[in-house]
């Protein structure tokens, strides 16, 4: 028998070394090289050059037919948004979050809702059969066809999707499974990069559609290496806040869809339930406009979304006056307040300013910039903004105004939930007028806040 020897593998990178080093010599990573021990080959790594060689043809591209990725629905609309449309057979999503955000709660609705059509299979390793039948029971979940496995033993659960043959496999976590191939403990970097590379392999083989729980680090990055999202073809992040009942579901990788898609669930006693229209939650509910507000439109995905941003300037005490931004990018505050300052003459150097996104989501994108300035503008001069205005564009350090994309989506979605008038840039003004809606198309800041005096 072959002695085992010594490695050492990269959390970020998944790559090995013979002997450890401060900085990981694959990725560059620091204080990431953790000490495995490896067994001794197998012959599964042992074969021959000759039964390793490339067996599927070679074809050009345009023998290749396109067709459409058939997918199927999970039952959850907020779910399948996200997805891009439902899932696919023999598709591997990953999708990670805080303990106890949601995650085993979402995917038991899904199975539930998808045994009334298919074979599903839910392999718990951090749970037993009677504490997920509790849970399903307090969730008032009926599903008599789905199947339940507590196992994390890899080749007992690949010999169970074998003999079932299920359309639809939840691995509940990723980081709880092990292989015999390996000496490693459950969890380590091998033991997480092997499980979840041979479940991808039977899900393309059998087209099996897998969703993996992956754990996440106090940072909220998903633990375990990073070739592990590289292996997946959909990665989905749990977001929320344990103070609120609301969690965001965001995709930001998708093969079969797009980017940045973003669901919307509240927590109740039965469960997740979708949230049909979110841009109610990310605007407040005041009995009269108050300063300080200005409501914009953001775009996640696909999803156009109204968030209300807030601000509140005060005179400062301090040597320093205070920047603080809640849900936008703090450093682009401080650029902000220096375009106000030079091209609109307001100045707030010696002025504490407090930036908030309502409802606690996250704005990345550059689009924000005509409200927080317009907010900023409002709380200084202690003067509400005029009833109905939606604003959205980016704001360059020349003062000029750049345009959004899908800026007629946009529109739409603040027309239909009741606003009357909208400050864009001019390059996304259209070319037709749209009923009850004016429409004030603008070039530079200081263009914008004469308009905005003009409808005092």
């Amino acid at each position: 028998m072959a002695k085992a020897k010594t490695l050492f593998v990269c959390n970020e990178c998944g790559g090995q070394s013979s002997k450890w080093a401060g900085q990981c010599p694959h990725c560059q990573q620091w204080n990431c090289l953790q000490e495995v021990v490896q067994e001794a080959a197998n012959n599964r790594y042992s074969q021959t050059p000759q039964a390793l060689a490339v067996t599927a043809p070679v074809l050009s591209l345009a023998e290749i037919e396109a067709e459409e990725v058939p997918r199927f629905t999970t039952g959850l609309e907020e779910f399948d948004r996200v997805l891009g449309g439902g899932l696919v057979a023999g598709g591997v999503v990953l999708i990670g979050g805080d303990p106890g955000i949601g995650k085993s709660t979402l995917l038991l609705q899904a199975l539930a809702q998808m045994s009334k059509e298919r074979r599903v299979l839910y392999v718990s390793g951090e749970e037993s059969g009677a504490q997920i039948a509790l849970r399903a029971k307090r969730l008032q979940v009926e599903a008599p066809q789905l199947k339940l496995q507590a196992e994390i033993q890899l080749e007992k659960i690949s010999a169970t999707i074998a003999q079932m043959q299920p359309q639809v496999v939840v691995i509940d976590s990723i980081q709880t499974v092990y292989t015999d191939a390996l000496g490693s403990a459950p969890g380590s970097v091998a033991q997480v990069r092997e499980c979840a590379a041979q479940l991808t392999r039977a899900a393309k083989q059998q087209d099996i559609s897998i969703i993996m729980v992956g754990h996440v680090t106090k940072e909220g990055a998903l633990a375990g290496p990073r070739v592990l999202e590289h292996i997946v073809d959909t990665v989905l992040y749990f977001e929320g806040d344990n103070h609120s009942s609301f969690r965001l579901v965001r995709a930001v990788k998708n093969r079969f869809g797009a980017v940045n898609e973003l669901g919307v669930f509240a927590m109740t006693e039965r469960g997740l339930k979708g949230v049909s229209n979110p841009s109610a939650l990310f605007l407040s509910q005041h009995d009269s406009y108050v300063p300080g507000s200005c409501v914009m439109v953001t775009q996640e995905g696909s999803r156009p979304l109204l968030v209300e941003i807030q601000a509140l300037v005060d005179a400062s005490h301090l040597p320093n006056a205070r920047r603080l931004s809640v849900g936008l990018e703090q450093n682009r505050l401080a650029m902000l307040l220096a375009v106000l300052h030079r091209h609109a003459g307001i100045a707030a150097y010696d002025q504490d300013v407090f930036i908030n996104a309502v409802g606690g989501v996250k704005i990345t994108e550059p689009a924000a910039d005509l409200a927080v300035l317009l907010a900023i503008n409002s709380s200084m001069r202690n003067k509400a903004l005029p009833r109905g205005l939606v604003v959205f564009g980016e704001v360059g350090l020349a003062g000029e105004i750049r345009p959004a994309p899908r800026g007629q989506e946009r529109l739409r979605e603040a027309a239909k939930l009741g606003f009357s008038i909208a400050m864009i840039p001019k390059a996304n003004a259209p070319k037709q007028a749209m009923e009850g809606m004016q429409v004030i198309a603008v070039e530079r800041i200081e263009q914008a806040f004469q308009r905005l005096r003009e409808l005092d």
